[in-house]
């Protein structure tokens, strides 16, 4: 890969055709593969605007993710542009490999509504739509 540019895993709504999906494509970001990451994650919805992921010890589960290939100069534009409480570190993928990605800090999540068992921000939001 070009050493312009990063990995970066995305979880929630810069998700291709969700609502800040536009922030990737305005930085000349590439769609590279749907994936999951490693069973050791959990996830929140606040305000169920978008989702907040936390690695954790124990009762992770595997999330749905987009890997895109994200010019340098444009990641601190993307998370510039991010919600508050989200930040950029590591995440381990399904295969091993260890990317970027959109975690949330742990306060952002307290009180929030537990969507682990969703394991997938599309999965979560079409269950709100359907009445759940």
């Amino acid at each position: 890969m070009d050493s312009n540019r990063i990995l970066l895993a995305v979880n929630g709504t810069l998700m291709r055709g969700l609502e800040l999906n536009p922030n990737l494509l305005a930085v000349a970001a590439e769609f590279v593969r749907a994936t999951t990451t490693e069973p050791v994650y959990r996830m929140w919805s606040i305000k169920d605007r978008h989702p907040g992921m936390i690695r954790v010890r124990e009762g992770g589960v595997a999330v749905a993710v987009e890997v895109w290939s994200v010019p340098a100069a444009g990641l601190g534009t993307i998370l510039l542009q991010e919600p508050p409480g989200l930040s950029i570190g590591k995440v381990k993928l399904a295969d091993q490999s260890e990317v970027l990605g959109v975690l949330a800090e742990p306060i952002l999540c307290e009180g929030q509504r537990e969507i682990t068992a969703f394991g997938d921000w599309r999965a979560y939001t079409a269950s709100r739509a359907g009445g759940d």
